[in-house]
């Protein structure tokens, strides 16, 4: 099969209104992974054992179980219980939690390699605790957490094609159905793999970026 010019131009319009699709559910679902994630790394150090141990069972029920099951379960199976939602929110909400449980051991590991000090010293100035998490704690764990985090971000992207599943309209399914309505598939299988290299290059590209600028400023 010959590579046709004519029909990479006739699909491309398509193929990016599904890489829209994609980049969307990325940002939005790194949002909640970087959100939720935190939330769970806060909960995960709770002194009341209850919370600590919950959350700690749930995070690794999440991480022992596919993605792909995950999100079966949300689209399909929630409406059996009165919860419906469009697959592009089923996706997001989907990503977001599953990630969401590998940034929180980012953070956790990010939190506690602020020094006992650093919590002291907010007690000694009478900060809140909560003063104390935003003013101090946070500003001092999360920059050195920013490449680890960036790496979940580009992997969230390169599992997008999952959301084909369960009939978001992504880059991936976009290509399917081209494919198969116009029974040739090496160019928009091709051209999926393009623009998830391309992208993946400038994310790590960035990355690199993000360690060297954190790495001068360490110095």
């Amino acid at each position: 099969m010959e590579w046709d010019w004519d029909f990479v131009w006739q699909i491309m319009p398509t193929l990016l209104e599904g890489f829209k699709i994609t980049i969307l559910a990325t940002i939005l679902g790194a949002a909640v992974a970087m959100v939720a994630g935190l939330a769970l790394a806060i909960a995960r150090r709770s002194p009341v054992a209850a919370i600590s141990t919950t959350v700690g069972f749930v995070s690794e029920f999440i991480r022992g179980t596919p993605l792909l099951v995950q999100l079966y379960f949300i689209f399909y199976v929630l409406p059996d219980i009165g919860i419906r939602l469009s697959p592009l929110t089923a996706g997001v909400i989907g990503m977001g939690i599953h990630y969401a449980t590998y940034t929180a051991e980012v953070y956790r590991a990010g939190i506690e390699n602020v020094s006992r000090g650093q919590w002291e010293a907010a007690k000694a100035t009478n900060l809140t605790t909560r003063q104390a998490w935003i003013h101090v704690i946070l500003p001092q764990a999360i920059p050195p957490m920013i490449p680890a985090l960036a790496n979940y971000f580009i992997a969230m992207f390169k599992e997008t094609p999952l959301l084909s599943a369960i009939t978001v309209l992504e880059l991936m399914n976009q290509a399917k159905s081209i494919a198969n309505s116009n029974y040739r598939y090496i160019e928009p299988m091709t051209l999926v793999g393009v623009f998830f290299l391309v992208i993946s290059l400038i994310s790590v590209l960035g990355l690199r970026w993000l360690e060297e600028r954190y790495a001068r400023v360490d110095d």
